[in-house]
Order: structure tokens, then C-alpha cells, then sequence
């Protein structure tokens, strides 16, 4: 039987799902149900996150793997938590030895833009401290889809297809990109939707992290292992690399909007963007505008964030600039007056594209978690470790090898970092998680979902379903279809230049619990992704 699996013809949505017990809500049907049997065997929703986290490395490899890195906000018993476990550059490498092998700036692909992995440490962290089931137990969904074989959805035959077209002229023939198309190929070719991938060495590092508890990756086997792979290759990492790594607990920080907290983790990550939005847009009175008015604040409000961040942000260590100051309320007005009648060009850098899951969960006892983990671009480095399946991320593209550059790359340095988890609370108590993935479309996607919910009042499956724009660079936005001739005329006459995108896939990819007052749970996965809401 021949179809589209991602011809949508019908305007067609989803409703938001209502639980009382639990649920799991992510990008892939299987790693939501992981995530649920993990509840439901008595995990708490630590233990339902890291079991969907594991699955979506198995189901979802065009955006994720062993070899990334993660950040989490766990409302745990009334308390809130920040994770980041963002990965540091080698301590072998530096601007000189870069160039020194032709570079003038870092290559997207092979072993120079790898970072140390934080993902496999994020997991053990996150159930030595909360869990309440072994590791080993709540990594077996995603061992067994390993090594069983699990079906290509079609969000991500979509992706495979075109990252496999694009990332393979980028690989050419270099022999370090080998073990990628022996994994992710059939001979140089995409996997279709619906046909059976199995990743048996996937499933071997898998079994390995949880019956060490992530150790085999940082000071066992497969550190050896990812050391001999970059020695002979020519990478800089190091067992000594791995062996420094820890994952650091944080403080999240926050603005107040409509009377709502929004959370973000700090810098090096990019939420403080949608705080900086959000900081600005608070002094307006959005009741009383047309939707081309807001639509015009939203979008000179987001560049201007935009341009303080990617100037600034960094490690937190090497920041120049107290981050805490573009949150502040002086800050916010002062930003709030510079906003014209036309559109206005704030100095700042192009974004790219990326690719990371997100996922949300919610236990019986109130508690929650925002977690988000990604490969960065596409399958990320195209390095893949031989005999383990480790598919190592490339986010070292993001360093700059111009010393005046914020992101200089330094040895032991974390970068600007684009993927964020989100949450709200109101009145120190947990409204929920939230989280849009998609590289630098994340702080404006977090942004949208935010308005919809708080000004809008949207339920939330309309929060993610609802159209959205992408600011590109310069004056260009991207929306995509569904908003009005009108808006588009107005927007076009305000000087903003506005492009329609032929598909949604650019738009991010977006989840949400909200907890309601009788401690229902409500929850959406977009109709952009493949995946749902697994509840009881």
C-alpha cells in the first residue's frame, strides 16, 4: 500500500489530553509509552524522562544520541532544580591547532567541532538524585528497541531523507565518516518510514551506561574507545576529557509575565533570550492591539534579545556581562522605548538550524520534568564510535576562532548553547513544563507558546499548534501558512520581510503539561511531530 505519511491535506488538530496518574509527552509515540511504563512500574517522573530520553536516541537518531548533551528543569517535591549538562572543548584543542590544519573557521562536520558528551552523565545524575528506579531498569525500552529493531515514524523518515542526501555530500569520501553510513544508511540510501532500523551497538552502550551508571562512558570501555576512535582520526578528545566531565546543578532563573513565572536555565544556554523577549513585551498593553501590532512588537522584541545574547552569552565563567541585568525591569523599559513604528536591525548573527528532542512528564505526586537533549545539526558530527554506536554531537561549531569573539574556542570551554527547557509557576506553585526544539527557533518558539497560553489563552494543544514565524536574520522572517493576507500586507508595510515556508518542519517541535488547580494534568504534542501524549 503507497501513501504520503506526511501529506496533510486537512487542517485537521489534535485535543489536549487530560490525566489524572501521570504523563509522558514527547516527539515519538514509543518513547512516550517508555516513559508511561516507567510510572506505571512506580517511577517517579525523573525516571519516566530519562526512559524517554533513551528511547528517543533509538527512534528519533536524525536529532539525538548517546553523544549530545542535555539540560533539565525537575520540579521535585515542591522544590525546583536546574541540569546542565553541556559538553566543554577538548583541552587538546585550541584556535592555533585549528588553524594550523587550514581552518579559518570550525567545520560543522568530523572531529574538530566535538564536544565532551553531557547526555549519558545527565541521566545518571538525574536518577542518583531522584530516581526511584535503577538506571539500568529504566534504559531497557530503549535496549530492547535497540537490539529488537524499531519502525521509522514519518516526521523522521522525512528528516532522514533529507539529512542523508545533504550531510552525505558534506562527508564525501573521508574515511572517519565510515561507521556513520555503515549506521544510518543502507548503502549511502535513507531509511523509509515504516522499514526497521535495529542498532545492536546502540543497544550494547545502552546496557553498558545503565549497569554502571554512566561510568562505562566516562572512565571505562567506551571512553577507551571514543580516545583510540580520536587518536587515529585525528580528533582532539580524550579520555582525560571524559574523565573531567561533571554535570552541574544550577539555579534556573526567571521573569514575571501576566503574573507567571517563566523559567529558563542560565547561560551558557539561549532561554535567557525568551526572558529578555519577555522582559520587553510585559510593558505593553497586548489586550487592546490588532494581531499585526503585537506581531510587530514580538518580532523587534525577539531581535533585540537576540542581538544582546549571541554578543554576551557564553560559558558562564568567561561572560563579560552580568546576564541578571537584561532581566531586570529598567532594562525591559529601556529596550521597550527603542521599539519604532518600523522595523528596526539590531546588530546580530545569523542563526542556523539544529536538530533535538524535547520531552515533558508529570508523576501522581505533583512532581514534573522539562528535559532536552539533542546532536545539535542534523546527526550531529557525523562521527560515530565503532562497535558502540555512540553518534558524537558537532555543537563546537557554535565556537569562534576570532579572539575579540565572546565564544572564542578555548580548551575546557561550554559555548552558547541553543537548547532550552521551560517551565511556569505562578505563586511558588507549578503551573508545568514546556519546551519547543529546533536550534535557535527554540527562545522564539518558547516565546509564542508563552503569549498563547498568557495572553491568548489558549488551551494547550492550540498553544503548539498555533501558526508561527521565525525571525532568519536581518529584517527576514519565515512564517508559516495560515496567517492572514492582511497581517502578511501590514507586516510587509512596517518594513519586515516576510517569507511564507513551504512545510512546518522549520518551526520547532514543541510539548506542554500544564497542572491544573484540582491537580489534573493537561498536556499537547504538536501536530508538526509525530508524536503524543501518553497518560493515565
Amino acid at each position: 500500500m503507497n501513501f504520503d505519511a506526511i501529506h496533510q491535506p486537512y487542517q485537521l488538530s489534535r485535543y489536549s489530553v487530560a490525566a489524572g496518574n501521570g504523563m509522558v509527552c514527547s516527539s515519538s509515540a514509543l518513547a512516550s509509552s517508555a516513559g508511561l511504563e516507567m510510572l506505571k512500574k512506580g517511577g517517579n517522573a525523573v525516571d519516566a524522562a530519562i526512559a524517554a530520553a533513551a528511547v528517543l536516541c533509538v527512534a528519533e537518531p536524525v536529532s539525538n544520541g548517546l553523544g549530545g548533551d542535555a539540560f533539565a528543569i525537575v520540579w521535585m517535591k515542591d522544590q525546583m532544580y536546574g541540569l546542565n549538562a553541556s559538553g566543554c572543548s577538548p583541552e587538546g584543542i585550541s584556535v592555533e591547532e585549528v588553524q594550523k590544519r587550514g581552518y579559518q573557521k570550525i567545520p560543522k562536520r568530523g572531529w574538530l567541532p566535538v564536544t565532551v558528551p553531557g547526555q549519558p552523565k545527565a541521566w545518571a545524575a538525574l536518577s542518583k538524585r531522584f530516581g526511584k528506579l535503577k538506571l539500568s531498569e529504566v534504559l531497557e525500552p530503549a535496549i530492547t528497541y535497540a537490539r529488537q529493531g524499531v519502525p521509522v515514524s514519518a516526521a523522521v523518515a522525512f528528516l532522514w531523507d533529507k539529512y542523508v542526501k545533504k550531510d552525505s555530500r558534506e562527508f564525501g569520501k573521508d574515511k572517519s565518516f565510515n561507521e556513520w553510513y555503515r549506521m544510518f544508511t543502507k548503502d549511502g540510501k535513507p531509511y523509509e518510514f515504516g522499514e526497521i532500523v535495529r542498532f545492536p551497538a546502540l543497544a550494547r552502550s545502552l546496557r553498558l551506561i545503565g549497569e554502571t551508571k554512566g561510568d562505562a562512558f566516562y572512565y571505562g570501555e567506551i571512553a577507551d574507545k571514543i580516545d583510540a576512535q580520536s587518536r587515529r582520526d585525528g580528533g582532539f578528545l580524550r579520555k582525560s576529557d571524559l574523565e573531567k566531565y561533571e554535570a552541574e546543578w544550577v539555579e534556573p532563573i526567571s521573569v514575571n509575565y501576566r503574573g507567571v513565572d517563566v523559567w529558563e536555565i542560565p547561560p551558557n544556554g539561549q532561554g535567557i533570550v525568551t526572558l529578555m523577549a519577555l522582559n520587553i513585551l510585559k510593558n505593553f498593553d497586548i489586550a487592546a492591539m490588532k494581531p499585526e501590532e503585537i506581531s510587530h512588537l514580538q518580532f523587534e522584541a525577539i531581535k533585540m534579545a537576540f542581538a544582546d545574547a549571541l554578543a554576551t552569552v557564553t560559558d558562564l565563567a568567561d561572560m563579560r556581562t552580568d546576564y541578571h541585568a537584561y532581566l531586570s525591569e529598567a532594562y525591559g523599559k529601556k529596550r521597550f522605548a527603542e521599539i519604532g513604528e518600523k522595523a528596526g536591525l539590531p546588530k546580530t548573527g545569523k542563526p542556523p538550524k539544529s536538530g533535538t528532542v524535547y520531552l515533558c512528564t508529570a508523576d501522581k505526586e505533583g512532581n514534573m520534568v522539562s528535559y532536552i537533549q539533542s546532536n545539535y545539526m542534523d546527526f550531529g558530527s557525523g562521527i560515530v564510535i565503532e562497535d558502540y554506536g555512540v553518534s558524537l554531537q558537532n555543537r563546537g561549531y557554535d565556537f569562534s576562532l576570532d579572539p575579540e569573539n565572546i565564544n572564542v574556542l578555548i580548551p575546557g570551554k561550554k559555548c552558547y548553547h541553543t537548547i532550552i527547557p521551560g517551565f511556569l509557576t505562578q505563586n511558588g506553585r507549578p503551573i508545568g513544563p514546556f519546551g519547543v526544539m529546533g536550534g535557535y527557533m527554540q527562545p522564539q518558539g518558547h516565546l509564542q507558546v508563552v503569549m498563547n497560553l498568557l495572553d491568548f489563552h489558549l488551551n494547550p494543544q492550540m498553544c503548539l499548534d498555533a501558526p508561527r514565524w521565525q525571525w532568519k536574520e536581518g529584517l527576514s522572517f519565515k512564517v508559516e501558512p495560515g496567517f492572514e493576507p492582511e497581517w502578511m500586507e501590514s507586516m510587509s508595510r512596517r518594513g519586515h520581510q516576510i517569507e511564507v515556508a513551504e512545510n512546518r518542519f522549520s518551526f520547532g517541535r514543541a510539548e506542554m503539561i500544564v497542572r491544573m488547580e484540582n491537580g489534573i494534568y493537561v498536556g499537547a504534542t504538536e501536530s508538526r511531530t509525530d508524536g503524543c501524549c501518553a497518560a493515565y
